[in-house]
């Protein structure tokens, strides 16, 4: 027989309210992966438990909403796609950015919100945040399937053509896109346990982002000037561009802005971080 020694598989869990800022505490969260996918399951759970179609409601929001754009933006407004079929094209724009405004917004309540269970239970605070861009990913994937029908669709007849090559670079357009919610959603999270008008911001805050961002129109039918210039320093564009330029075969990608939207990424993230960190100590004496 084998012996089991439970002295190997043993770790110990030192709590202080001392830590450095920019403490990622990555082993600590590994140790607590179980307990991520659990909150990452809870959310579908409690959202779609009580709803009569489900998570069918993944695929018909980003449906509904595209078909909107494709009306409103494409057929009143006129506004250039691109060469890309309108349908096509405000789909795939909206299922990314539903991804990005979600993992945004859930993590800017993710002290207000779950301010019970951090009062009663010790663990990373860092899972909460990451469950949150998890479940956001797992929906993206459900708000995909309409994009992946009509872009098959758009393939066969020859409408569209999709850069093969570079399709591999999706999932990375998702992990920066979340990083980027994660970063902004922690340091709203951290100053709305002070700041409760953060909280009333965010929603409309999130739509002007959207305009001000690539979405529902393409980066090339802006002419040259401080406008342009102003959506490449916005750190959504150029993810947002090379994911079209992946899927659609169309997308304006400039390797510099792409830098300069990497290097915004990494400094959002790390000051979230450390407020997040901050704001971790005595955060249950304000909210």
């Amino acid at each position: 027989m084998e012996q089991y020694n439970s002295h190997s598989d043993e770790y110990h869990i030192h709590i202080s309210a001392k830590h450095k800022l920019f403490d990622l505490k990555l082993k600590e969260v590994w140790e607590y992966r179980d307990l991520i996918w659990l909150f990452t399951k809870q959310k579908f759970t409690v959202y779609y438990k009580q709803t009569i179609l489900g998570p069918a409601w993944l695929i018909l929001n980003p449906l509904i909403t595209g078909l909107m754009y494709a009306f409103v933006f494409g057929g009143i407004a006129k506004l250039d796609t691109d060469g890309v079929p309108g349908i096509l094209f405000y789909l795939s724009g909206t299922a990314l950015w539903t991804f990005f405004s979600s993992s945004l917004t859930k993590n800017a309540e993710a002290f207000t919100a779950n301010a019970k269970l951090f009062g009663k239970v010790y663990f990373p605070r860092l899972t909460m945040p990451i469950s949150n861009v998890l479940s956001s990913a797992i929906e993206f994937c459900f708000h995909f399937i309409p994009v992946a029908i009509f872009l098959i669709y758009y393939v066969i007849v020859g409408k569209v053509a999709p850069n093969w090559t570079a399709l591999a670079v999706i999932p990375l357009c998702l992990f920066h896109l979340g990083l980027i919610g994660l970063g902004f959603g922690i340091i709203i999270s951290s100053l709305t346990t002070k700041y409760r008008d953060l909280s009333i911001v965010v929603g409309f805050g999130v739509t002007i982002w959207m305009y001000a961002t690539p979405v529902v129109y393409p980066l090339s039918m802006l002419e040259e000037g401080w406008m342009k210039n102003a959506l490449l320093f916005n750190p959504a564009t150029m993810p947002i561009e090379l994911y079209r330029y992946a899927l659609l075969g169309r997308g304006t990608v400039q390797p510099f802005y792409l830098g300069i939207s990497w290097i915004t990424t990494i400094t959002v993230v790390l000051l979230g971080i450390a407020i997040f960190n901050k704001v971790e100590r005595s955060f249950m004496d304000t909210v």
